[in-house]
């Protein structure tokens, strides 16, 4: 498989994980970007202990938790320069967001629930995301989170157990 195969095979699933973490668009174009410079400088290090597709998927969940961090971190020093006392309220706030496929009549309600998704714990985010939005096997998910099945089940009990608290 060339390489152009190979970013036309997987860019769409990489675009729709990367947006399902940042919640914009030109975000998870630039995180897309990278996953696909990573994949290709460490194609001939892929040591296939698991699948191509795999791979690509930790590439994408660890670029866009990086591409997450690093915007906290620059909000968190932009709030600092400015507005001290009302960092607090600031950091914790989560940014509109429509993503492409929300239908007009079911658009408050999925946004509100993809708000309350964002704000779990990585690992319960991602396994969600993983398990419902991408509608991967657990199997899948057990690979690409390095844990084994009962551990994604276990974290997606939690997650909904939070989800639930949360709604």
């Amino acid at each position: 498989m060339t390489t152009e195969d190979l970013y036309h095979k997987y860019k769409n699933t990489v675009f729709n994980v990367a947006l399902q973490y940042t919640n914009n668009i030109q975000d998870a174009e630039e995180v897309t970007q990278d996953v696909f410079i990573k994949v290709f400088d460490n194609l001939n290090k892929f040591r296939k202990e698991s699948e191509l597709k795999t791979w690509i998927y930790r590439i994408t969940i660890n670029q866009s938790l990086d591409c997450i961090k690093s915007k906290k971190r620059q909000k968190r020093s932009f709030i600092y320069s400015l507005f001290d006392s009302q960092l607090e309220s600031d950091k914790n706030q989560i940014t509109d967001f429509n993503h492409p496929g929300i239908t007009l009549e079911n658009k408050e309600v999925l946004e509100n629930l993809m708000q309350k998704i964002y704000t779990l714990p990585e690992n319960q985010k991602t396994v969600i995301i993983l398990l419902k939005i991408e509608d991967l096997s657990q199997k899948e998910v057990a690979e690409i989170m390095k844990l084994n099945e009962g551990a994604v089940e276990s974290l997606f009990q939690r997650a909904k157990t939070s989800l639930k608290k949360l709604l």
